[in-house]
């Protein structure tokens, strides 16, 4: 019978501390994936919810009534097939057409010979008007500043030409009835219903001073280049 010693120390189980750590972490790591995993599916379910809530805005330019912009207190505006506005504009102002079926005569009042001669040729050429021979002014008128211009009322459209004819010379030209007698040399009209006693404001025009409708006419050629001589005595 074999004695035990009772001063014997029991055997001990071999083995370090840190052999029991490597099934504990290995857990951690595997509740952290799924941790992980847990989250992303709840973002990208949350991001995929806001996708489908966004709110639904009209177009530009339509509205909840049918597209009538005026509904919703903007201002409706009227546009063309282009898009572009279309204002209703005032039709254009046009000149009437110039009188001239009633001849019409000159008679120079401003002392410078040949001047009605070559304003006779002027208004015949340059605007159209039916004119006969130039004449003087008698001995009674004074050389005028200002030209004048007389029309027949006898003759029906006498004034209309008379009017036209203030109006290519500038406009603001005295227009009035004729005397009883003509104030011009011999008081023969020569069948003219208009009288131009022609001052020294229009001695000298030209067919580039005319104020015409359209384009003014070639400069025409002086029929009766008289020269010298006084309102009394001068023709044309």
């Amino acid at each position: 019978m074999t004695d035990v010693d009772g001063s014997e120390q029991m055997p001990r189980r071999s083995g370090r501390v840190g052999d029991g750590g490597a099934p504990v972490s290995g857990a951690v790591a595997i509740v952290l994936a799924v941790v992980a995993v847990v989250a992303g599916f709840l973002i990208l379910n949350s991001l995929s919810g806001d996708n489908d809530e966004q709110a639904d805005f009209p177009a530009p330019g339509n509205t909840a009534d049918g597209g009538d912009p005026s509904a919703d207190g903007t201002v409706d505006q009227s546009t063309d097939a282009g898009g572009s506005a279309d204002p209703t504009l005032p039709p254009p102002v046009t000149a009437p057409p110039l009188a001239t079926g009633v001849p019409i005569i000159v008679a120079n009042a401003n002392g410078q010979g040949g001047s009605a001669g070559k304003v006779t040729a002027v208004l015949e050429t340059g605007a159209g008007f039916d004119t006969v021979q130039a004449t003087n002014a008698n001995t009674q008128v004074s050389a005028l500043e200002a030209s004048v211009i007389y029309f027949d009322p006898a003759q029906p459209e006498a004034q209309a030409v008379a009017e036209s004819l203030s109006r290519v010379l500038g406009g603001g030209l005295s227009v009035q009835p004729i005397p009883e007698v003509a104030p011009i040399s011999d008081g023969d009209l020569r069948g003219a219903g208009v009288l131009l006693m022609l001052g020294m404001d229009f001695a000298d025009v030209t067919v580039e001073q005319l104020t015409l409708p359209d384009a003014a006419a070639a400069t025409p050629t002086v029929s009766n280049p008289d020269t010298g001589g006084t309102p009394s005595s001068t023709t044309g």
